[in-house]
């Protein structure tokens, strides 16, 4: 495991006001590299992508906080942009949901800025501090088309989890993301979650492939000190996608310790940077140098 080297160095240098939401949009603006908007959410926020490295093999795309309550991930992305790539290169998508971002953040307060109709359907669901969903009650990462609607603990109604929405890629959040994707044509992927220092690989490849995706998980097992796990049962996210839809090497790494409660706040970034924040990184060195 690697230390974090710049771990916590971007967060301290915004403003102590400013909530994650707000600090990955104002990194957006100052970051010189290269960054475009990449779609919507259904509040109208902007999706944005930043790349560091250089445009070599390998390619990875890293996104983060597609669930609303480990926003934390955001700031971890950001963390990893600042360490820059050794070789290849990396796309970072550091808020894959956003509106759903703000309503853990914020609750009441960001709800009361939304049209009435919209805010009283989520004030009927409530929960905003643990809420995972979009700002629709659809659960991101059972949103996917891999599997869609067989997870064990779907559900198949608006709420703030588990929902898998009305069809594959309703979303505009999942449809953006998708299409980032076939147009970027990764050569793996990367999504940060919390909690539990587990790093998920699997989803029914068989052969060489799977042979492959498990080394290169235990490389990120020995970058990060995380278990590697497999998740009997979970059906719809966007690692299962992009394992399925593409025959890339994907991973789901659960930051932070299990024994902390959701939503791990920004206490936990540089404990969750020492661990993580070289793997994208480490990453692209075993699959360019197989090491």
């Amino acid at each position: 495991m690697r230390g974090a080297g710049c771990a916590t160095a971007v967060a301290a240098a915004y403003n102590d006001r400013m909530d994650a939401v707000e600090r990955v949009y104002a990194f957006y603006e100052r970051y010189r590299g290269e960054k475009f908007v990449f779609g919507r959410s259904v509040c109208g926020a902007p999706l944005v992508a930043l790349f560091a490295g250089k445009h070599e093999y390998p390619l990875i795309l890293v996104q983060c906080a597609i669930h609303a309550r480990e926003w934390v991930t955001a700031l971890l992305a950001l963390e990893q942009i600042a360490r820059g790539m050794s070789c290849g290169g990396a796309y970072f998508v550091p808020l894959s949901n956003p509106d759903g971002a703000k309503l853990a953040l914020r609750g009441e307060a960001f709800v009361r800025t939304l049209p009435p109709a919209r805010a009283r359907f989520l004030r009927r669901l409530g929960g905003f501090p643990l809420w995972k969903a979009n700002a629709r009650a659809v659960d991101l990462n059972v949103n996917f088309d891999a599997g869609w609607g067989r997870g064990t603990r779907n559900v198949f109604a608006p709420a703030p989890e588990n929902y898998v929405g009305t069809r594959p890629f309703s979303e505009p959040e999942t449809r953006a993301l998708r299409d980032l994707t076939l147009r970027l044509r990764p050569d793996a992927t990367v999504s940060f979650h919390t909690k539990g220092r587990e790093i998920y690989w699997e989803y029914g490849q068989c052969g060489g492939a799977s042979a492959r995706d498990e080394a290169l998980a235990a490389v990120l097992a020995e970058e990060t000190g995380y278990a590697l796990a497999r998740a009997a049962g979970s059906h719809g996210g966007y690692k299962d996608w992009c394992v399925q839809a593409l025959g890339i090497p994907s991973f789901t790494v659960e930051a932070g310790a299990d024994e902390r409660e959701h939503p791990l706040g920004e206490d936990a970034l540089g404990e969750i940077a020492a661990e993580c924040a070289g793997v994208p990184a480490r990453l692209a060195e075993a699959m360019r140098y197989g090491r």
